[in-house]
């Protein structure tokens, strides 16, 4: 059965699959949404079509999650995508309905990518909003409208995430609508691909050092998206895979090697760290003997916070509250204390060994 529909063309499938494509509902009525930012942000991406002209190679089509490889997804987009001239067309909050104007309204003017990567609906699946089959027609809407308008440009269609920390309904909703859209794969030029289980551990539930909110990603939770799509984006471009980077994931666990400016000069040290989903636990080299002991040590997304302890010749226990984020191989952080009353901060940065 499956070799008939991809022999298929895309028009029938969707005809086979999505009967209530013919009535229509909210999830594939074009419309843009009546917000400033937003208005904003869809001059911003038709600015940026424009610039990479045919230049670009790749196209990232979303929402929020999307748009977060501007934020926490920044330095793994850097690394994948940057090279290949790839435009980010994501706007959080958007529905199918909005990405449907935005390809209408200058988000593909001048472009003719090899690749679009498609991850669109979650927005769809609040509430009663759109059933399963109304938000499968949203998502097939938009595929068949970027094969029409860039016949050229080869569709990598991923499975709306999953979200929630635990499972719900709504995470079952979200199930229900990938089992339809896989159909539209005809592995010529719709390519399907279901990551949502790296996002998932073995008992159900999303972890937060790759959903801090469960739902949006964190620098740890992109790199999983772009080493998962690699090998097919890279086959579908004719060009390389990019390696992943030697600590990619690895978050804040490994040995260090931390500085900070004090009043007396400089001082560099050790550090040791060990990180547990949203827990992380380890020491500060005092000197070769000693060693300070992290406490209350809390990961959220990329950035941490925890608590020091050090003895005082008079006897007396200075704490410092640091906190800070890692980026790769690099973390900045800073670190307050008070001391004879006055509350003071300094920068510290550490690198991994």
């Amino acid at each position: 059965m499956k070799s008939v529909h991809r022999a298929l063309p895309l028009s029938l499938i969707v005809a086979v699959i999505s009967p209530l494509s013919a009535l229509a509902h909210s999830a594939v009525e074009a419309a843009p949404r009546n917000e400033q930012g937003w208005k904003d942000r869809q001059d911003l991406l038709n600015k940026r079509a424009a610039e990479a002209g045919e230049n670009a190679k790749v196209l990232f089509i979303g929402d929020s999650i999307t748009q977060g490889w501007e934020g926490g997804g920044k330095d793994v987009w850097a690394r994948y995508y940057a090279p290949r001239n790839a435009v980010n067309l994501g706007i959080g909050g958007d529905r199918t309905q909005h990405v449907l104007w935005r390809l209408d309204n200058g988000n593909l003017n001048g472009l003719k990518p090899k690749a679009a990567v498609v991850m669109i609906g979650t927005n769809n699946s609040n509430g009663e909003d759109n059933t399963v089959d109304q938000i499968a027609d949203g998502v097939t809407a938009i595929v068949r409208k970027l094969r029409e308008k860039l016949p050229q440009t080869k569709v990598l269609l991923l499975a709306i995430f999953p979200r929630g920390e635990n499972p719900s309904p709504q995470r079952g909703k979200v199930l229900q609508v990938n089992q339809i859209l896989q159909k539209l794969a005809d592995n010529q030029n719709v390519y399907w691909m279901d990551l949502g289980y790296q996002f998932v551990n073995s008992d159900g539930t999303i972890p937060r050092e790759l959903m801090p909110d469960y739902l949006h990603l964190s620098p740890k939770g992109y790199e999983i998206w772009a080493e998962a799509i690699e090998d097919k984006l890279a086959a579908v471009l004719g060009d390389s895979p990019v390696k992943a980077a030697a600590n990619a994931g690895a978050g804040l666990t490994g040995e260090w090697t931390w500085t900070m400016q004090t009043p007396n000069g400089p001082v560099t040290a050790p550090l040791i760290l060990k990180q547990e989903g949203d827990s992380v636990n380890g020491k500060f080299a005092r000197d070769q003997n000693r060693w300070l002991q992290i406490e209350n040590g809390k990961v959220n997304g990329n950035e941490f916070s925890w608590i020091v302890k050090r003895d005082r010749p008079d006897g007396s226990i200075i704490t410092y509250r640091m906190s800070g984020k890692v980026e790769g191989d690099r973390i900045t952080a800073i670190a307050k204390t008070e001391l004879d009353g006055q509350e003071n901060t300094n920068e510290w940065s550490a690198t991994r060994k």
